[in-house]
């Protein structure tokens, strides 16, 4: 067998470092060795998920949550697919969620088993109300017995001067405490027992009584023991510590799971170990809703994001100038006035402009995403008719320079182009990167599945910065 020599040339001190580098990140590559723990700056988790319920809010006969996203401080990731194992963490059992709408919460949810509907995850659980600070008790009031318009005799405490410290001054006996009583001859005094020595180590007198009972010390028994004595009563009840570990769990997670360092979302208080709850909402049904819920460990401010108009006739202005802009883009024109026919004899009265034709399933909101930052539109709208020929509209705009309605993405599709162009239906406004700005979260619905999208509103634009299930839908037209 022959060897083959591979000449090389000289490695000088640069390319020996380069080289030392590159072997050593092959060796770190084989074997990372101590995984370093986070640092204290690390911002935690925050989860955002939307609960889908029927019946009333706070008591809904089916509910479910869909995760949506986990920001790990750097990016946005998939909540479906985020750590999971098998479920994914923002479903954990116990991981505890905070209903809001408009930024405001309304109430808590409590995960208590997750499954899977159509390939993609969900949980289930409670609706628990937010708590509420419980009134304090008031102090109880101490009746000592004193009453400033009283003139009986009260008893007080005696109160020691510098003078009675020592008994040669007093010019009486003292006691072992160095406080006098000879002021009062029939005060009862306790004496100490014969043969023991005081605090100068003489032997004090007996008793000038040997008929008054003297308190003895308990005896300790064995001086071995290192317990209470109990061989007074051998069948007397003993209470033992616990042998087994004083907790199985350090700081609410227990020391038995698999992997210790794993992140974990904000846990809410077990309620027991009853049934897991059984998935109850099936489908979309009509009388579906939708609210906003987050998860986060760290507690932060509360952030509403309705904006307050200078002027309220603005909002009127605003909302019919969105209108208009939907009709067109539904193709919902106003149809013409009637010709005028004007006679020497009479004058024609002015005919009233024809009313717009409605628009059906009109929802209107407008947002403060950002403390200053102006008003944020939302109009969303379809038109009347048989399901199969109805058209859907979606707007988001801002007010320009001139009042008027600046249109920063449009949506427009119908049953027959869902899968390609889904319909946009808000869901809520929400703070889904923990920076203290909205961002307006959509459901992207379709003919046969569905995604739920972020989109942040800045500089005059609207921009898709997340969407869940690896973004099969293309981008919307407008955008």
């Amino acid at each position: 067998m022959s060897s083959k020599v591979i000449k090389t040339g000289f490695i000088g001190p640069t390319s020996l470092a380069i080289a030392f580098s590159l072997v050593a990140a092959a060796a770190c590559a084989q074997y990372p060795g101590q995984v370093a723990k986070k640092s204290k700056d690390t911002p935690d988790l925050r989860a955002i998920a939307v609960l889908e319920w029927t019946g009333d809010a706070g008591k809904p006969k089916t509910s479910r949550l869909v995760p949506i996203t986990v920001y790990d401080g750097e990016a946005l990731q998939d909540g479906n697919v985020y750590l999971a194992r098998p479920q994914p963490m923002a479903l954990a059992g116990e991981v505890e969620y905070e209903l809001e709408r408009n930024g405001q919460p309304i109430g808590l949810y409590d995960i208590k088993n997750a499954g899977q509907e159509q390939g993609l995850w969900v949980g289930y659980g409670a609706w628990k109300p937010l708590p509420s600070a419980k009134p304090a008790a008031p102090k109880p009031i101490v009746d000592d017995g004193f009453n400033p318009n009283d003139d009986k005799p009260v008893l007080h405490h005696k109160h020691t001067d510098a003078s009675s410290k020592t008994g040669s001054d007093s010019g009486g006996d003292s006691d072992s405490s160095g406080q006098s009583g000879a002021h009062d001859p029939d005060r009862p005094t306790l004496h100490k027992k014969p043969g023991t020595a005081d605090s100068s180590g003489s032997s004090t007198s007996p008793a000038s009584d040997p008929d008054q009972p003297t308190l003895h010390k308990k005896d300790s028994g064995d001086s071995g023991n290192t317990g209470s004595a109990q061989s007074s009563d051998p069948n007397r009840p003993v209470l033992h510590k616990s042998t087994q570990a004083s907790a199985d769990s350090i700081d609410g997670e227990h020391t038995s799971s698999a992997d210790p360092d794993r992140p974990r979302l904000l846990r809410g208080k077990p309620t027991g170990n009853g049934p897991d709850v059984q998935p109850s909402l099936m489908g979309l049904p009509q009388d579906m809703q939708q609210a906003v819920a987050v998860s986060d460990a760290k507690s932060r401010p509360e952030h509403p994001w309705s904006y307050t108009w200078a002027n309220p006739d603005d909002e009127q202005k605003m909302k019919e100038a969105m209108e208009d802009i939907a009709r067109q883009a539904l193709g919902l024109k106003t149809p013409p006035a009637a010709p005028k026919h004007a006679t020497a004899r009479t004058h024609a009265k002015p005919t009233p402009p024809p009313e717009p034709i409605p628009l059906v399933d009109e929802k209107f909101h407008v947002f403060e995403l950002a403390y200053g930052s102006g008003a944020t539109l939302v109009l969303s709208a379809h038109t009347d008719g048989p399901p199969a020929q109805q058209k859907f509209v979606t707007l988001i705009a801002q007010p320009d320079l001139y009042g008027n309605a600046l249109v920063l993405l449009k949506n427009v599709t119908d049953n027959a182009h869902l899968d390609e162009t889904p319909r946009m239906r808000l869901v809520d406004a929400v703070d889904a990167l923990a920076d203290n700005r909205g961002e307006l979260l959509f459901e992207l619905r379709g003919a046969s599945q569905r995604q739920f999208a972020l989109y942040r509103v800045l500089r005059g634009t609207a921009e898709k910065i997340f969407v869940t299930g690896g973004g099969q839908y293309g981008v919307a037209p407008g955008e």
